[in-house]
């Protein structure tokens, strides 16, 4: 995200299971995805700086999440979808669109409204007006009929058919055998907020191991961070120094305790104990979160990157093979790291440490 400069990313058929929110490094992932089986899923991962602008999110279903964000003027929904394949029944399709329908009745209606993700759909190069530009690719199915007639229902229009630009950054999907490009995926914004988005195109050099290719929205809108209470004092209960000892004992010899009215002493108390505590207790530290992605792995992403842009399709699907095979392995061992920590912080008895 930080290469390519994106804020806010959408993710379609994560392929995980179960479903809430998580800090990995400087983002922040939300995700829904099925409980026990590895189908579908989407996510919505947004950076440090716009975390602080998150006023909440709905994990909906396996399909659609959104996430509300404070704005400077309006506020702004992002809602990330994953609609059935053509190969779905009818009634699933309508399903899908009944919740996403459902999901926005839920949406304030002065947000600036985002949808974004894989459609399934070709809505085509030909325009609808207040939906549609001219500059879609293709010719229009069934299911981007259907995705139209939402859009005209909802005052949506489809921002990535506005922009007269090449080929390369119009389609968004590539069949296996490289034969097929097609303009399934695509950034839907509130007719209302159309003169904000300033671009909507396909970035090819921003490789992620899949099919699809990323498609970016710049817009301008200002975001306002959450506000926040001040978080207490945490001291390092495992650093506590004998001079805290010492002088909280000395203080408490002088203190008057004849005649107190209780109050006052328990403030005078309360103050020998806190000021002490800062004079000489260390700080509980801030740990940044361990990265899964070993050195080895990242090298390996990059050298796939490159093997995509030059178009070298053997290549590239061998080191995608060996992402994927290393990934899962520092994953692995990620997480067996942090159950022997807890198991060490659990014999050595720090019960405070085993989150």
């Amino acid at each position: 995200m930080a290469r390519v400069n994106v804020d806010i990313l959408g993710i379609s058929e994560l392929k995980w299971t179960g479903m809430g929110e998580f800090n990995s490094d400087d983002h922040y992932i939300y995700y829904c995805t099925q409980e026990s089986l590895r189908r579908n899923g989407v996510a919505i991962m947004v950076n440090k700086r716009v975390r602080n602008a998150v006023l909440g999110c709905n994990l909906k279903n396996d399909r659609m999440i959104s996430v509300h964000f404070q704005g400077k003027t309006f506020n702004i929904t992002v809602i990330q979808v994953y609609v059935p394949t053509s190969n779905a029944e009818e009634a699933e399709v309508e399903w899908f669109y009944k919740d996403l329908q459902d999901l926005l009745e839920l949406t304030p209606k002065k947000d600036v409204l985002f949808i974004i993700g894989d459609w399934n759909a070709k809505v085509g190069s030909q325009e609808t007006p207040g939906v549609t530009g001219k500059f879609g690719l293709g010719i229009r199915n069934e299911a981007g009929q259907r995705l139209i007639e939402f859009c005209q229902e909802n005052a949506l229009v489809i921002t990535n058919t506005l922009f007269q630009q090449h080929e390369r950054r119009l389609y968004t999907w590539t069949s296996p055998d490289g034969q097929h490009r097609n303009q399934i995926d695509y950034i839907l914004c509130s007719q209302r907020w159309r003169s904000s988005i300033q671009s909507t195109k396909t970035r090819r050099g921003a490789d992620c191991g899949s099919d699809h290719e990323l498609l970016i929205a710049k817009f301008r809108l200002k975001l306002k961070k959450v506000g926040k209470t001040t978080r207490p004092f945490r001291y390092d209960l495992n650093q506590i120094p004998y001079d805290y000892t010492v002088e909280v004992r000395n203080r408490f010899k002088v203190l008057d305790l004849i005649d107190r009215v209780p109050d006052e002493l328990w403030n005078e108390v309360h103050d020998i104990v806190q000021e002490t505590g800062i004079k000489t207790i260390p700080m509980e530290k801030k740990c940044k979160n361990a990265k899964w992605l070993s050195g080895e792995a990242l090298s390996i992403a990059v050298k796939r990157r490159e093997a995509k842009s030059k178009a070298e399709k053997e290549t590239y699907k061998h080191l995608n093979a060996e992402f994927k095979r290393i990934a899962r392995r520092n994953k692995k061992a990620f997480f067996s790291d942090q159950c022997k920590e807890i198991e060490e912080n659990n014999r050595m008895g720090k019960t405070r440490d085993f989150f």
